[in-house]
């Protein structure tokens, strides 16, 4: 079933405020683009529409948090980590207070809305804050557990959501757990990592796939990042390609990169995803097709790089 990673959202959170008497939810205007509004009709007394200024809503989410509530505050991913960039930074991640962001339509698959819209480096701005926690789930199962494992880690959290509904890739034995990769595939020689959206394009690539048999791996967690698993597959592999709706500077790409590079491996490490470039408008499926981060291009990219 096609189902958007912020649909998962909606529903989680709808479960949790009424579970979770804690739970206080905050939305900068668009709560039916985020569907934090499945939380609203759950629990109407304990949601606020906090209007378009994504800076004082996350400072309303520190001072509630430091009054012992568990926050989700929620946005488009280029509001809620661009342009509360300093609030996040000073009022929720250094005092290290329960706010949990969870921000939608992430990534150049927003589509039409073009550059101004895309958020294609609030991974960078998130990894690079001490204290703060940072998930991107590939499909609605995966966004639900990580949406309630969330309320149990003490301290700020930032989930990755998307606007595109997009293939389940997991049954409901899924299990989360924190800070783990998930072997999807087990190849030789090259290894995917991947996580949003790119999991469902890497699996189908890989599918295409007739002279080389790829491991792929889901990093749901980018920060703390799998380090074992990352090593392990290095030094089992001869290639590691990571593929990321992102741009290549500071996403996954970079997180992979920060563990290999001490180690002196052997091990080819390439990175697919935006080249240090803005988005543009068009379809999600003619933007991943232009930037090469569809199943076709990830195939050929791919197997261009295992040679």
């Amino acid at each position: 079933m096609n189902t958007a990673t912020r649909e998962a959202y909606g529903r989680a959170l709808a479960e949790l405020i009424v579970e979770k008497k804690d739970i206080v939810v905050l939305d900068a205007d668009l709560t039916k683009s985020t569907k934090t509004i499945e939380a609203k009709k759950a629990c109407p007394q304990r949601h606020f529409n906090m209007g378009i200024a994504e800076g004082n809503m996350m400072s309303v989410a520190a001072g509630l948090a430091a009054s012992r509530k568990v926050v989700y505050a929620s946005s488009f991913a280029m509001f809620a980590a661009g342009r509360a960039f300093e609030q996040i930074r000073n009022s929720i991640c250094y005092p290290s207070l329960n706010v949990k962001i969870c921000a939608t339509h992430a990534g150049i698959s927003v589509g039409e809305d073009g550059a101004s819209h895309q958020a294609i480096e609030d991974l960078a701005l998130m990894r690079a804050l001490p204290n703060m926690k940072v998930f991107q789930p590939c499909d609605a199962r995966e966004t639900e557990a990580v949406i309630k494992a969330v309320y149990h880690l003490d301290g700020p959290c930032y989930v990755r959501l998307g606007r595109l509904a997009v293939e389940d890739v997991y049954d409901d034995s899924y299990q989360f757990e924190y800070g783990k990769g998930i072997i999807l595939r087990k190849g030789v020689r090259t290894a995917i990592l991947c996580s949003g959206l790119m999991v469902q394009e890497s699996l189908k690539a890989v599918s295409k796939m007739t002279e080389i048999t790829p491991t792929v791996i889901n990093l749901p967690t980018i920060k703390p990042i799998d380090e074992a698993l990352i090593i392990e597959t290095a030094r089992s592999h001869e290639v590691i390609v990571t593929v990321e709706e992102h741009s290549v500077i500071g996403g996954l790409g970079s997180a992979v990169a920060e563990v290999l590079s001490p180690l002196g491996l052997p091990c080819r490490h390439y990175r697919l995803g935006m080249q240090d470039v803005f988005g543009r408008s068009g379809t999600p499926a003619a933007l991943l097709d232009y930037y090469g981060l569809d199943a076709r291009h990830i195939q050929a990219f791919v197997e261009n790089v295992s040679r």
